[in-house]
């Protein structure tokens, strides 16, 4: 990387290099196990000029995002989040709705619920075809400024835009925000859910660094970035998804509200619009990856069983940079259909259907999407019959009764 995407800078310093490593969903399938995999530098750094977060651009949004493994709807709580989200918009019923990224409907088919007129943009075609068998109307195709104006020619504009869960998965962050100005009536609003970085930092939540995002935001450079394209912060929520994530409110015109100024403060006092917030983030990682192999080792020394919950892109972060194979997870198992017979990419780490736990009865279950830990531990429970425990990594190593 030689400068910055934001701003141009050349100045951008080291946070955690995580090594190389394959992009985190391109799960393998039986055939692929004796072909080579690409693997990429997992390098995050911080621009000195405008503290954008970043990793470079080594792959694109086109190798991941033709056909995706991820349908957001296997989350329970992430599609009653989305359902509690149109709940509280004071919609009017001619209101016109666009969410970008809308991947399996999660979320507008609480619009079209609501007998609410709205579209949905998804590049991915087998995710966006899940969504219309929902009856959610949704094109194929990436946001650029010339997809959000010809949206805007064909359906008039939105008054409201949603963005979950990708403005750190586009490289090109200006075209992208010029795209959500283009598709946003002047008097509209646009909600944008990202990860936050102050969260990632304090609770080491290295493992949400992979090539699909390729930055990480806090609320100052979110503010500079949704500037580039013309929109305006105007307020930001603090939410616990993800681990920790910002709904920003922007508008094309008016003024930051006072929960921005609080966010900022906070952001602040961690260090994060310095470097001195970022300087010892690395060996923190390095204490988890420790803590992770001698608890897997350990077992494995002891005779018990691990296996683990869930493949996630995050997850592969992790078993990657912890260096975790088949010897100490034996498998993981996920709600994902279409992920069950395939492996994890780089570690070949199977990938089984849910109900293998409860026929193999493990000692122990490693949950890789940490970040549903109340969700994952409800439907865990039964593991407590055989005395098994649950282990989560992040931001510590835990392991609960």
């Amino acid at each position: 990387m030689t400068s910055c995407r934001l701003c141009g800078s050349a100045r951008l310093e080291s946070v955690v290099d995580l090594g190389a490593t394959p992009p985190c969903e391109l799960f393998l399938t039986a055939e692929r196990l004796d072909l080579p995999e690409p693997t990429y530098p997992l390098h995050l750094r911080v621009c000195t000029e405008c503290r954008l977060a970043q990793i470079p651009p080594l792959i694109t949004p086109e190798d991941t995002f033709t056909e995706y493994a991820y349908f957001s709807s296997y989350s329970t709580s992430w599609v009653e989040h989305a359902r509690e989200f149109v709940r509280a918009r004071d919609l009017a019923q001619d209101a016109f709705v666009v969410e970008v990224a809308s991947n399996d409907g999660y979320l507008l088919q609480h619009v079209v619920g609501r007998g609410i007129r709205c579209l949905g943009i998804e590049p991915s075609a087998n995710v966006g075809q899940a969504a219309r068998e929902k009856g959610v109307p949704t094109l194929t195709a990436f946001l650029t400024p010339e997809t959000g104006a010809a949206v805007r020619a064909e359906h008039g504009p939105a008054d409201l835009v949603v963005a979950n869960n990708v403005y750190a998965h586009i490289p090109d962050i200006v075209g992208f925000t010029r795209g959500l100005r283009a598709l946003v009536a002047d008097d509209g609003l646009v909600s944008v859910e990202v990860q936050h970085l102050l969260t990632l930092m304090e609770l080491n939540q290295y493992d949400t660094i992979y090539h699909e995002h390729f930055q990480y935001y806090t609320v100052a450079s979110a503010q500079r970035a949704l500037a580039s394209g013309g929109l305006t912060l105007v307020d930001v929520e603090l939410l616990p998804t993800h681990g920790g994530s910002i709904r920003l409110w922007a508008r094309p015109s008016g003024e930051p509200g006072p929960r921005v100024a609080d966010v900022l403060a906070r952001e602040k006092a961690a260090g994060l619009h310095e470097l001195s917030g970022y300087t010892d983030f690395a060996a923190r990682v390095a204490r988890v990856r420790r803590d992770l192999l001698r608890f897997l080792v350990d077992a494995a020394d002891q005779g018990r069983t691990v296996v683990g919950y869930g493949a996630p892109g995050k997850g592969n972060t992790l078993l990657n940079h912890c260096g975790i194979r088949p010897d100490l997870l034996a498998y993981t198992v996920d709600r994902n259909p279409y992920k069950h017979g395939r492996f994890t990419p780089g570690t070949r780490i199977p990938i089984l259907p849910p109900e293998r736990i409860a026929e193999d009865r493990p000692d122990y279950v490693l949950v890789l999407p940490w970040n549903l830990r109340e969700e994952i531990v409800e439907q865990l429970s039964y593991v407590r019959e055989w005395g098994g425990r649950l282990v989560f990594p992040i931001p510590s190593l835990e392991v609960v009764p």
